[in-house]
């Protein structure tokens, strides 16, 4: 199965760009989409053979996540299960026959970290939601077949040094933060498996993110704040991951994983 997850800095806008262009030219199983910023009737998508599910932000314009596969789940859910959390659209779960797929866009901590509180609480519930969904624990405590989990979005943060282009520079800095950065060490202590560095772990200059600023994307002066995470046991399924930086539209590009299901 092909799985693609791109932020892409608000759906209307890369639909006036190449959005169907490069949601054809992959041809993914599931496809995930971070920062929609749109209600879901505030778009009209031609996609045959896929089924649209979307989570919107009560703000306008903010935030918001979108999933579209070509297998009908058998159970979708709209956030975390906590009214706090999930007023900004930010997490969809579908449940398929042999796992489920949960797509996310992290908060950010925003500038001087004037958000870290927040960032994490989500964190937090997060790892405990995704470990919930692999034990058979839905949020409202009922129970189901457990299930491994693969996970993908923005996240908003670079793991390692390798990670970003100046990690010296940005250390201490929204999305290079000890805080932030020992959050999603936690989700891997979970049995969360980072699919790009388990086939790739010493490739270096692979970013998703660029800022709009200072030609950075020209000179590669990215972060890797996109990611595909799998239950360990869907580890030995990876069959490829890949990040796609030859694609435009957005200030992020499209990331890709491969499973052998």
């Amino acid at each position: 199965m092909r799985f693609v997850s791109w932020n892409v800095n608000g759906l209307r806008a890369v639909l006036k760009k190449n959005f169907y262009e490069v949601f054809d030219q992959f041809g993914a199983d599931v496809f995930a989409l971070q920062e929609t910023k749109c209600q879901p009737d505030q778009v009209e998508l031609d996609l045959p053979g896929y089924h649209q599910f979307f989570s919107a932000a009560e703000k306008k314009g903010y935030s918001g996540t979108a999933v579209f596969c070509k297998e009908e789940p058998l159970c979708v859910l709209r956030g975390l299960g906590d009214e706090y959390l999930d007023a900004e659209g930010r997490l969809l779960a579908l449940e398929f026959e042999q796992f489920w797929m949960v797509d996310v866009y992290t908060p950010n901590s925003q500038a001087e970290l004037a958000r870290i509180d927040h960032r994490m609480q989500w964190d937090d519930a997060f790892r405990d939601f995704c470990k919930g969904l692999e034990e058979g624990t839905m949020p409202d405590g009922s129970a189901r077949s457990p299930k491994p989990v693969v996970i993908c979005g923005d996240f908003n943060v670079a793991r390692h040094d390798i990670d970003l282009k100046n990690p010296d520079r940005n250390r201490g800095a929204s999305g290079f933060s000890d805080e932030e950065r020992g959050k999603i060490e936690q989700l891997v202590d979970a049995g969360f498996v980072d699919t790009f560095r388990y086939l790739h772990p010493d490739a270096e200059g692979k970013y998703s993110w660029w800022s709009y600023k200072f030609n950075a994307r020209k000179t590669n002066a990215g972060w890797r704040l996109d990611y595909f995470f799998v239950s360990e046991q869907l580890a030995d399924k990876i069959e490829g991951a890949w990040i796609y930086d030859e694609v435009f539209g957005s200030d992020h590009c499209p990331v890709g994983l491969e499973l052998a299901l």
